[in-house]
């Protein structure tokens, strides 16, 4: 199936930046529909910033505006009176539900979501997901233009909420909010063992691998010990929850769950991109069998 030759990403924020540089490796010709056109070139050198639609249907729109479900919706019904159903349309929502976003939609078989994560044109991995109308080619074809980019489609069958990486990720940090709300723990220590055992583990083996590594038996009794005492709550960590209507919000605000006050989040961030980096890089050599 060919990949993507042009491009449009709506919203030129962080994320729209990101995933317009991910395609201009591809060699797709990328364009990006901003309020602020002019300042495209320095957000996403390569790419062309436009205000409006442009005239020419192009293969793939990845729509990349706020979750607000009017606004894309909107956003959709302007593309199909221009378009039809021409291009691809892909969402990069992280929440919506896609069938709610495409319930407007007179082309469902060219709807799909397409998720990348922070930084998006860093990350190698990017969920690609179905509904039950979407169309093979559509998902064949963006399966192609994410690979031409130099990142590994991870495509769902079936959209649920949170899709697969968001779900394992709040699943993990549910219980971590849990054990820092009963004093068992700080975020310290939560981070320590994230960064010194889940994820250089990880890295190599999986988190499924691993288990047949280890052994089936030793799992399922070590399960039967541990799953009943896990935090079941339906509900939305507390802790969590109160942070943010106390105006908590981390480096946006200098407090969160560690004090920024005397830190500088924008030296933190840089270095933590370099590092995330250096450790894909020696990811990929170890793939390729490139060795250290």
């Amino acid at each position: 199936m060919s990949r993507p030759a042009s491009v449009l990403v709506a919203g030129s924020g962080v994320m729209g930046a990101g995933i317009a540089a991910a395609f201009l490796r591809s060699g797709a010709k990328v364009r990006i529909l901003s309020r602020t056109p002019d300042r495209v070139p320095d957000k996403a050198p390569g790419a062309t910033g436009v205000a409006r639609l442009p005239d020419e249907a192009p293969d793939l729109i990845v729509e990349s505006v706020p979750e607000k479900l009017d606004l894309k919706q909107r956003l959709y019904a302007e593309v199909e009176a221009r378009y039809g159903g021409r291009p691809i349309l892909a969402t990069n929502t992280s929440g919506l539900p896609l069938e709610d976003l495409a319930s407007g939609l007179a082309h469902k078989k060219r709807f799909l979501g397409l998720h990348y994560f922070m930084p998006a044109d860093v990350m190698p991995l990017v969920e690609v997901i179905r509904t039950a109308e979407t169309e093979d080619a559509a998902v064949d074809a963006v399966v192609a233009g994410v690979r031409a980019c130099g990142q590994n489609p991870l495509v769902l069958n079936r959209p649920i909420a949170g899709f697969l990486i968001n779900r394992l990720q709040h699943a993990i940090l549910h219980e971590a909010y849990y054990l820092i709300e009963q004093g068992i723990c700080g975020p310290e220590e939560v981070d320590l063992a994230a960064r010194e055992m889940f994820g250089p583990r990880m890295c190599v083996t999986g988190l499924i691998e691993q288990k047949d590594l280890s052994g089936i038996d030793t799992h399922a009794l070590v399960q039967r010990a541990i799953v009943p005492h896990l935090n079941h709550s339906a509900e939305p960590s507390r802790l969590v929850q109160d942070m943010y209507a106390r105006g908590d919000l981390g480096v946006k605000s200098g407090k969160g769950f560690y004090d920024w006050s005397k830190r500088d989040p924008k030296k933190r961030q840089t270095e933590a991109r370099t590092r995330l980096a250096e450790i894909l890089a020696l990811l990929d050599r170890q793939k390729r069998g490139g060795g250290a």
